[in-house]
């Protein structure tokens, strides 16, 4: 039975590696989320401060609404910042890479609730309306509007450089997958804290349209109901973070179609046969791999580590046991 870990004590260093398994856009993402962040805290602190000085409610109720999302993007670039200062801990077995997704599963926790509070909240306006100094609330969604559109410039580059990444490794081996695996494989975090803003952004265009109507045509009840369509989109988008970002914290096989071809190339290519296989996602970009064969003919585990790697090269730990019987393939 041969194991990956098993070393000479004379060729230490030809039998370990590095646990590092951050994103390969990880310091141009930690970056973005702190420029954005920044961002959304000055328009915070510009809002409440005109907000006491003009006595304006809206101008204040913004402002606080826009400090949490100043509390998400900062959580998404803490994340960064800790999975960064962790990556040689050697008490994170298979690395920090998954601090990023904890950050995302949070922050989608967040976003969830804010959704259905405003849904609550719309259902309610809808059975009881209420006076709208509509002018005034015109102005807060059109200052929202601009700030969530500067940080969605802010986080674009990242986002888009990391689903590309994410999308080339996908392919790199010539295995096609779906749209979910690339949702998992991508870095949870950074889609977390544009949601974030996109979902703010999104709301503000349905309230500046709901209250435009209501300005100047009296259409009040576009408001709530404006309100309600946003906070089920908020709710969709949350529901799929948490449900990617949750598989990943739970280490639920990172891609089942993978699965399936690694577990082909073995027995094909390699005429051995699988009795464990488990993959599972360590960061963005990278998986791990922990899988026991039985050969009918001598094998090493180097030799089948070798060969995985030449076909699936974003497998960033691998672990492989071996067992040599030729009667039991």
């Amino acid at each position: 039975m041969a194991h990956d870990h098993a070393h000479d004590p004379h060729n230490h260093g030809i039998w370990t590696h590095g646990h590092v398994f951050l994103g390969h856009s990880h310091d141009r993402a930690e970056s973005r989320a702190k420029l954005a962040a920044l961002v959304t805290a000055i328009f915070m602190v510009v809002e409440i401060v005109t907000g006491f000085i003009y006595h304006s409610m809206a101008l204040l109720a913004d402002g606080v609404h826009m400090a949490t999302h100043v509390g998400a993007l900062g959580l998404a670039a803490g994340a960064y910042w800790l999975a960064r200062r962790h990556a040689d801990n050697s008490r994170f077995s298979f690395g920090s890479g998954k601090f990023g997704d904890l950050a995302a599963f949070s922050s989608a926790i967040v976003l969830g609730i804010t959704g259905i509070a405003v849904a609550v909240e719309s259902v309610t306006r809808l059975i009881h309306p209420a006076d709208v100094a509509y002018g005034d609330a015109l102005l807060i969604a059109v200052i929202g509007l601009c700030v969530n559109l500067v940080s969605a410039f802010i986080l674009k580059d990242a986002h888009q450089h990391d689903h590309a990444q994410g999308h080339a490794h996908d392919h790199s081996h010539g295995h096609a997958h779906s749209h979910g695996a690339h949702a998992n494989h991508g870095d949870n975090n950074m889609r977390a804290a544009y949601l974030h803003v996109l979902a703010d952004a999104a709301t503000s265009v349905l309230a500046i349209v709901a209250l435009a109507a209501g300005y100047y045509f009296g259409m009040g009840y576009l408001d709530p109901l404006a309100a309600l369509v946003g906070a089920v989109v908020i709710g969709s988008w949350a529901y799929g973070l948490i449900k990617d970002s949750a598989m990943v914290l739970l280490d639920a096989d990172a891609d089942p179609k993978l699965s399936g071809a690694i577990k082909s190339t073995i027995e094909q290519d390699l005429g051995a046969r699988v009795a464990d296989l488990h993959l599972w996602r360590l960061g963005p970009g990278h998986r791990g791999l922990i899988v026991s064969l039985v050969s009918p003919d001598p094998t090493t585990a180097e030799q089948i580590k070798a060969s995985l790697r030449k076909h699936y090269p974003d497998l960033s730990h691998v672990t492989v046991e071996v067992a040599v019987c030729a009667d039991c393939v």
